[in-house]
């Protein structure tokens, strides 16, 4: 909601001076001018901003914004007179964001979110059934028709991954490899040497690029989270490939709230994600953010982030070559 200025209109009536037939001026006298009462301003507001990293904003904003609105018109008791949504480009603008006070809210799987948190001071809140899903994890796959069966065939091989910051196509799969006894390493591109005794990494930026990649032959594996497995890859695909492994699960997505949000509108937004299941006014905005809940981490926030934490250390420590 826009601020509105109110301005005070004068106006002034100045009546024609009269001309005496002897030239002397004789000068009208005007009534006094009413003065109009001042009118009460609108009682002033922020903005809840909603924050996400993609590079199609229209997309972003289109999804969220609704959700945004939603909030912003049960929480006019707690300063907030409208819901945005901002769109940064990269974790590192989303980091500044957040520690700048320019994001409030932000969503993203438990990796990234973990990363950002730590880095900007923000706090971790709630998980999101993203698409209906309260956890997932990764699968680890190959063509039936290589001569893959195992991880452990893996060596001297590449497997392609999605991005170096997604949650389950590549922190878990990475945890996972190294924590059976694999070495790995991050390779430039799927025709870089891979060593006998290391596992080449291909960043493929996207599920569908690792499963043609990987049913074509140009890369021995690929590493994908269960839910676009089951929802997005075609069966007549499903039939060509062969899971090599499961990792354990993680929370779908973490709700993170900005740093300098205090206790008492903290409090609200909480309420307001953890019953907006229950309320039919927003059933739109829930479809729209591709969610159907919030809720609170079962095991309790600590330990969903600590075991995040412990992968990070893993992950981090993965050279390129």
């Amino acid at each position: 909601m826009r601020k509105r200025v109110l301005a005070r209109l004068v106006t002034l009536s100045i009546l024609p001076v009269l001309m005496a037939a002897c030239g002397s001026p004789t000068v009208t006298e005007t009534a006094p001018i009413e003065e109009e009462e001042p009118t009460a301003e609108a009682p002033e507001g922020r903005a809840l901003v909603f924050g996400d990293i993609s590079d199609d904003p229209g997309e972003v904003i289109e999804g969220t914004q609704p959700l945004a609105d939603y909030l912003a018109e049960h929480l006019n008791d707690y300063g907030i007179s409208e819901g945005q949504v901002r769109v940064a480009t990269s974790a590192d603008e989303m980091t500044e964001m957040l520690k700048n006070g320019e994001v409030d809210l932000y969503c993203d799987s438990v990796y990234p979110a973990t990363l950002i948190s730590d880095t900007s001071g923000a706090k971790p809140i709630l998980r999101r059934w993203r698409y209906g899903v309260e956890e997932y994890h990764t699968l680890i796959f190959a063509s039936k028709e290589s001569e893959i069966d195992s991880i452990e065939d893996l060596a001297g091989h590449m497997i392609a991954m999605d991005n170096p910051y997604s949650t389950t196509g590549y922190a878990m799969p990475s945890a996972f490899l190294i924590d059976n006894g694999m070495s790995i390493t991050i390779k430039q591109s799927a025709n870089d040497p891979v060593a006998d005794d290391e596992i080449g990494i291909v960043f493929s930026y996207d599920d569908e690029n690792t499963l043609q990649w990987v049913l074509s032959g140009l890369v021995a594996a690929g590493a994908t989270d269960d839910v676009s497995y089951d929802l997005f890859f075609p069966e007549e695909a499903k039939e060509k490939v062969l899971i090599l492994a499961e990792t354990e699960s993680v929370p779908r997505q973490v709700v993170v709230a900005g740093p300098e949000m205090d206790g008492d509108l903290l409090e609200a937004v909480t309420e307001l994600l953890v019953n907006a299941n229950e309320d039919e006014n927003a059933a739109e905005a829930l479809e729209a953010f591709q969610t159907t809940e919030f809720d609170a981490f079962p095991e309790g926030i600590d330990d969903a982030l600590n075991q995040m934490r412990d992968l990070m250390e893993v992950v981090q420590a993965i050279p390129a070559g």
